[in-house]
């Protein structure tokens, strides 16, 4: 009878030996069949290769997502409070090509706290007191224009110039309720108030500017002599100059000295389905060498880190010390300002 019995339970130990073994597979970050998912709003041809590598390197398979030009970052965001609150986190990692939605993430309890060894390097502006996010690669917001059209002279100085009619009626922007547009919009609030903010969406709206779906957009319009200017990022500038366009660039001054640098952020996300197999894809992300990556890049991002700069021979104007945290403290007010007076 006990030797019947021990031929019965035979197959039932197999089974627990099967399911345990998976068990550790599962758990096991050296395995093959492990796979991260990861949402970004970097742009594709950018980011292809920082996460190529890193499956080169780790063996882990990435589940890649991303986001349309004119809904970008800002589509994402809305996914993952959507997965979260139904109690689904479908992402992993979180690699934005801004930083104000990511606070706004942070601040509503949708991202965890993972302090990276790979970001001690990274100064304090740029890294949350929470370790619930970390910031690397600037681009700056500029104006575009076609030297061959336009003379420096003629260019303004500052952002609140570009409201004046002769501007406003010759330029073109993204739709500030995205992208990098929305924390410039935002940006201005925090630094000249609400009062002087929304009296420059007016002067853009009755100068008859032109919004866009996205800065390349913006960028295409200007060379299509659509238009004479375009609010944009470095990074669309140099591109259409890789392209052949005839477009430069000029830092103006958002009125405390300084222009206006966004960083592209990563971050964990709150409750991921491999959390502790995530932390690698964060180390990679946040590390000086993904930096250098993006700044040899035909966007060529601006490194966080001065002694990185200074070893690629990248230098900053003067950078605009608006508090990303005040920015996002008015984003709210600004979006509706921008939804009554400017998309009216």
């Amino acid at each position: 009878m006990m030797k019947n019995l021990q031929k019965s339970l035979l197959p039932v130990a197999v089974l627990l030996l099967f399911v345990c073994s998976c068990n550790k597979q599962d758990e096991n970050p050296s395995t093959s069949t492990k796979q991260l998912v990861v949402y970004y709003s970097i742009d594709e041809s950018f980011a292809r290769d920082v996460l190529d590598e890193f499956e080169n390197r780790s063996g882990i398979k990435l589940l890649r997502i991303g986001d349309t030009e004119a809904g970008k970052t800002t589509g994402l965001v809305n996914k993952i409070m959507r997965e979260a609150r139904s109690s689904k986190p479908r992402a992993d990692v979180f690699w934005s090509s801004e930083i104000f939605q990511t606070i706004r993430l942070a601040r509503s309890g949708f991202l965890a706290s993972y302090e990276s060894p790979a970001a001690k390097d990274i100064p304090t502006r740029y890294k949350d007191p929470q370790q619930r996010w970390t910031a690397m690669a600037l681009r700056g917001r500029v104006l575009a224009y076609d030297p061959k059209r336009t003379e420096v002279s003629a260019l303004p100085r500052s952002w609140q110039e570009l409201a004046e009619p002769r501007y406003a009626a010759n330029l073109a922007m993204a739709n500030p309720l995205f992208g990098t547009t929305r924390g410039h919009v935002a940006a201005m609030f925090s630094l000249w108030g609400a009062g002087q903010a929304q009296d420059y969406l007016q002067r853009l709206s009755d100068g008859g500017v032109t919004v866009v779906d996205g800065n390349s957009s913006a960028v295409r319009a200007l060379i299509a002599g659509q238009v004479g200017f375009a609010m944009t990022d470095t990074d669309d500038v140099l591109m259409a100059q890789r392209s052949g366009a005839s477009v430069e660039m000029r830092f103006l001054d958002m009125g405390d000295g300084g222009t206006l640098f966004i960083p592209c952020t990563v971050a964990l996300i709150k409750g991921a389905p491999h959390e502790m197999l995530a932390h690698q894809l964060v180390d990679y992300l946040v590390s000086s060498e993904v930096e250098r990556m993006l700044a040899k890049s035909e966007s060529r991002n601006t490194p966080v880190r001065a002694a990185l700069r200074k070893s690629l021979a990248m230098s900053l104007p003067p950078v605009s010390q608006v508090s990303y945290e005040d920015v996002v403290d008015v984003m709210d007010e600004a979006m509706s300002s921008v939804r009554k007076i400017l998309l009216r």
